[in-house]
């Protein structure tokens, strides 16, 4: 097999691509890369990805980094599942979100993912109340945009998913263990429902 996907299937970055893979319904190796033993600093993941982070794509000897890069990627082997539309004002809406995403969004979601999850598991300390305070300002800041966005419809971009409906869902995985502040935005949560019920998300979660 010779598409790879190197990733920590807990964390919503190396989960959305393989969540993406499976709805797509493409064939991969699923490698896993151990967070908590650094195997992301060793040399062989530094080969593949010098920023030493994951999720990776590796395919017949051209390796790609950025979980929103990757997304992208995979979306290109089956354009006709309509994930990434073809028509030049239907990609670069998509695109638009995408990069909102990486601008804001998950940097935004990583502050609580950070101090509320990733402190406890790996056991390094307690949330720090200066920065969840700075997470809450933006959170609301960006999830008012979303809000807005979802009000008018049902996925990011229309009636169906898109890729960057499986970028910006991704983090809410652990939006209840990292104590995301939701419970104003109602649209948000009734939109996430809906991607938590397809079955390539469901299929991803169960491996978490």
């Amino acid at each position: 097999m010779s598409l790879k996907l190197h990733a920590f299937p807990r964390s919503p970055r190396g989960f959305k691509v393989l969540a993406l893979a499976d709805h797509l319904g493409l064939d991969y190796e699923q490698c896993f890369v151990d967070l908590g033993k650094g195997q992301q600093k060793s040399a062989q993941f530094l080969a593949l990805n010098p920023n030493g982070k994951m999720p990776v794509l590796e395919e017949d000897g051209f390796s790609l980094w950025e979980s929103n890069a990757i997304l992208t990627y995979l979306a290109g082997k089956k354009p006709t599942a309509g994930l990434l539309p073809t028509d030049e004002r239907g990609r670069a809406d998509v695109m638009r979100w995408m990069f909102w995403d990486s601008a804001h969004w998950d940097s935004t979601c990583a502050i609580f993912i950070y101090e509320n999850w990733v402190k406890a598991v790996f056991g390094v300390g307690a949330p720090d109340p200066s920065e969840i305070a700075k997470g809450e300002q933006r959170f609301h800041q960006f999830a008012a945009v979303l809000e807005a966005q979802l009000k008018t419809h049902k996925f990011i971009c229309g009636e169906k998913p898109s890729i960057a409906d499986f970028a910006i869902a991704s983090p809410l995985i652990i939006a209840e263990t990292a104590k995301f502040p939701l419970a104003d935005y109602p649209q948000i949560r009734r939109w996430y429902e809906e991607m938590a019920s397809l079955p390539a998300w469901k299929k991803a979660m169960a491996a978490r």
